[in-house]
């Protein structure tokens, strides 16, 4: 597994992070004896970055990394905060936040958090900056170590650059989703910030393995948000209708490199991108680490392809992307 920096964090991280949302259950039930088969295959792939949040489950998602033992050497575990009822929409505070993290690090069994980021906070809440400041003030108390922040929107990842102390930005940024390749990867790239990409397989539509039948469990969010019912319809299959977007993945097969599937092409074009320190993929299975992980070893794709997932992506893909971008 080859390894990045992690933007001013210093963290050496590897290419192919895990996500951690499955391990709380929200894409349908899962044990314990499940949850540790995944973090410790993650482990054994070399996979040293793992990303949670305090609202995966409850807590849950925190809980499981916490009680693993089998934790790999030079592990990250970043989380998040911000979305929990007691802060959102609307009752952000400096001790509210710090409850917040002070009950993840009891979860995590930590002393210090080694990545905080702001998760998918109102705008409005970005511009005004203040949660930054008590960012700030938490990392000169020592209760974590860096902060970020995770956002739906290339606006709002600009709002974040704007605050020096940010290490890294947490985005949604795949074949289905590439507007930040425009200016955002640049901007961050400038500042030393670190790009950790979420939804690289668009909820796994560049799985290429979906149909439009396919079902979800009723606790999954591909089943009760795929049209933004409950969070930003960004976050589930990027905001596409789920059956065009069974239809476009289906188009990008002509486009496959030789040997390579879709889902090893869609992790490709994204290391592909030198601003980029990491993915978080998440799993429901221990056999899929194996596969995501693979990606940090393939070739990367050549000029002529990525022009060609370009144009693919203006003309084909963006119009039917729903929401802001």
């Amino acid at each position: 597994m080859k390894t990045r920096r992690l933007g001013k964090t210093g963290y050496e991280i590897s290419e192919i992070g895990l996500g951690c949302w499955q391990l709380g259950g929200d894409f349908g039930p899962m044990g314990d004896e499940d949850a540790s088969t995944i973090l410790a295959t993650a482990a054994l792939h070399g996979i040293n970055f793992w990303d949670t949040a305090d609202v995966y489950g409850a807590g849950l998602s925190e809980h499981r990394i916490g009680m693993f033992y089998g934790k790999p050497e030079g592990l990250v575990v970043a989380t998040k905060v911000g979305r929990t009822d007691t802060l959102f929409p609307d009752k952000y505070t400096c001790g509210g936040v710090r409850d917040c993290l002070q009950a993840s690090i009891k979860r995590l069994g930590v002393e210090a958090l080694d990545l905080v980021q702001i998760h998918c906070v109102p705008r409005d809440v970005l511009a005004d900056g203040e949660i930054f400041t008590w960012l700030e003030d938490f990392v000169v108390e020592g209760l974590i170590r860096h902060y970020g922040a995770s956002v739906e929107t290339v606006e709002e990842g600009f709002l974040c650059l704007e605050h020096k102390g940010l290490s890294s930005l947490q985005i949604i940024f795949n074949i289905f989703r590439q507007d930040a390749n425009e200016t955002l990867l640049d901007a961050a790239r400038d500042k030393d910030v670190g790009i950790i990409v979420r939804l690289p397989l668009a909820s796994g539509l560049l799985s290429g393995k979906f149909r439009k039948d396919t079902e979800f469990a009723a606790s999954d969010h591909r089943n009760y948000n795929r049209d933004g019912a409950s969070f930003s319809v960004g976050e589930t299959f990027g905001g596409i209708p789920f059956e065009k977007g069974v239809e476009l993945a289906e188009g990008l097969k002509s486009m496959l490199p030789e040997g390579m599937n879709l889902a090893q092409m869609a992790l490709r074009w994204i290391l592909d991108h030198d601003a980029v320190s990491t993915i978080i993929a998440g799993v429901s299975r221990p056999e899929q680490v194996p596969v995501n992980a693979a990606a940090s070893d393939l070739s990367p794709l050549s000029a002529q392809l990525h022009e060609q997932l370009a144009d693919y992506y203006r003309s084909e893909v963006r119009p039917h992307i729903r929401g802001s971008i």
